[in-house]
């Protein structure tokens, strides 16, 4: 409180010096929105589209690959980004992306993925994409929740 009291015999709040309330400075406050009632998306998710991409994206970067266990981890993580881009920029209003890519290797084994969520029936879906050669399976796993 130091500076703010000036001498006054008025027993209430304390009076404040004109200079701390100086508005010429420029700085503002960022503007917040609040939520909008809208429950539907303006440009509505397209399962279809977001297949067709990942399905691409899979063929362009494994067709000439061969299973190695040391290279996998990172060629999932290459290809979920680029997978994870380009549902971004395809521009769904509201949708908050999640991607898993798996390879696993051929060995006469079999394989069961199995994922729970908890999430909207309605506005919520999920896509795979799958590509197979003699040595690997690659399973890409897009979800897409709507976010408001």
């Amino acid at each position: 409180m130091k500076g703010r009291r000036l001498l006054s015999n008025y027993e209430g709040l304390p009076p404040i010096k004109e200079e701390c309330c100086d508005d010429s400075s420029e700085t503002t406050a960022e503007v917040k929105y609040l939520n909008t009632n809208r429950l539907e998306p303006c440009n509505k998710f397209q399962d279809c589209l977001i297949r067709d991409k990942a399905q691409a994206i899979l063929t362009n970067k494994l067709q000439h690959a061969k299973y190695d266990a040391a290279s996998s981890p990172s060629l999932c993580a290459s290809i979920s980004e680029e997978i994870l881009t380009a549902a971004k920029e395809m521009g769904f209003d509201r949708y908050k992306y999640m991607v898993t890519v798996l390879i696993v290797e051929k060995a006469g084994q079999a394989v069961n993925v199995v994922s729970r969520w908890v999430w909207d029936v309605q506005r919520d879906t999920w896509i795979s994409a799958k590509y197979e050669t003699d040595t690997f399976i690659a399973l890409a796993l897009i979800m897409a929740c709507y976010y408001d």
